[in-house]
């Protein structure tokens, strides 16, 4: 009973995770369309990928038995952040392309180090101990970006910047990975999706409390030139606050499964 339990917890993170990869299409489509990466930063894709890498490894059955359900969506994630990093440094400038090929580098080469150490040098439950703190140390690192959006809701008291049913997928996506590790009984599995279970479950309470505000209302008495003014600071504003949450979302879910 407890083996269809976890299985069911997997499957059902894969479901949500996937979904969560694949919230930054709208971001990448733009870029696209624009033939520019504008201000959008690389980074968190870069650090993604990174992560999705060691967890896909991790999840092997000749590193931690087992887990194979951990390795598939994160080699599915492993595959759409790579997308996403080519599609970035085609469109980028040449000075953020470098920039960006550079932290591709250091990436790579974090990877095979992980890789060729636990491969030529560990065994047994040794290689098991070294990729998963790898992989949590690198997911718990990356768990300032969700912080951003709800920082921005506290300042706001608006969550019109923080989409409920995200919200709700984030947190569900952490829970169900944080009971397929308390099944499995795997420590590396547990500790960073607990975290990521405690982030969705404080966006949640945030969408709560401030769900009936409407944010900041537009200056009064200066006429419909202010009106407009306004409005062009809000719509920058959610511009923003997208490409935060774009970047945010996909941080987290690396760092949670």
């Amino acid at each position: 009973m407890e083996h269809i339990a976890r299985f069911f917890f997997g499957v059902s993170g894969n479901v949500i995770a996937l979904f969560l990869f694949l919230s930054p299409v709208v971001t990448f489509w733009r870029i696209i369309k624009k033939r520019s990466t504008e201000d959008f930063s690389g980074v968190p894709y870069n650090m993604t990928l990174l992560n999705c890498l060691l967890s896909a490894w991790y999840g092997l059955p000749f590193v931690s038995p087992n887990n194979i359900l951990v390795t598939t969506i994160n080699g599915t994630g492993s595959l759409i952040e790579a997308i996403y990093v080519v599609i970035f440094l085609i469109f980028a400038e040449r000075r953020i392309r470098l920039r960006m090929l550079g932290l591709l580098g250091i990436v790579t080469s974090i990877f095979a180090a992980v890789v060729l150490i636990s491969l030529l040098a560990l065994h047994g439950n040794g290689r098991k101990i070294f990729c998963g703190l790898a992989a949590t140390i690198f997911s718990i690192c990356m768990y300032a970006s969700p912080l951003s959006i709800m920082r921005l809701v506290i300042k706001t008291k608006s969550v019109e910047f923080m989409p409920f049913l995200l919200s709700l997928s984030v947190f569900l996506c952490g829970t169900s990975w944080f009971i397929y590790g308390l099944l499995g009984r795997d420590p590396f599995i547990i500790i960073p999706n607990g975290c990521g279970s405690f982030l969705g479950l404080t966006q949640l309470i945030l969408y709560a409390i401030y769900r009936n505000n409407k944010g900041p209302a537009a200056p009064a008495g200066k006429g419909e030139a202010a009106a407009a003014a306004a409005a062009e600071v809000e719509d920058a504003k959610k511009v923003a606050a997208a490409v935060e949450l774009a970047d945010a979302t996909t941080n987290k879910v690396a760092s949670q499964v």
